[in-house]
């Protein structure tokens, strides 16, 4: 259907959450995620295959979700709930006005 629309959300490797916790990232989630995207890679991306990005949303709870587990994986399974609440709070507070620098994304996808 020429008026269809593909929907894929994904973590954003550029996103606060991600720089704080560096390699000890959860959403890097291999095996799960083989590749990661920028918000500006997967724009580009998406036009070198024939489409255009129609919009973006944020996923807000993915950056609490995301900085809870990362803060296991890098103190040894402890978990540590307020600095994950921290991080994930600073990481949409510095998205709040531009939803591609959010812990993961949605894209809305049109053709060409």
């Amino acid at each position: 259907n020429a008026n269809g629309r593909l929907v894929i959300a994904v973590p954003n490797y550029t996103s606060y959450d991600a720089q704080v916790y560096g390699q000890s990232w959860a959403a890097y989630d291999v095996p799960r995620h083989l590749y990661h995207f920028s918000p500006q890679g997967m724009e580009v991306l998406l036009n070198n295959q024939g489409f255009i990005l129609d919009e973006t949303k944020p996923m807000w709870f993915d950056s609490f979700y995301v900085s809870l587990l990362s803060e296991r994986y890098k103190h040894d399974g402890q978990q540590r709930l307020l600095p994950a609440v921290i991080t994930g709070l600073l990481s949409n507070l510095k998205a709040l006005f531009n939803n591609r620098k959010c812990s993961s994304v949605i894209y809305i996808i049109k053709k060409k």
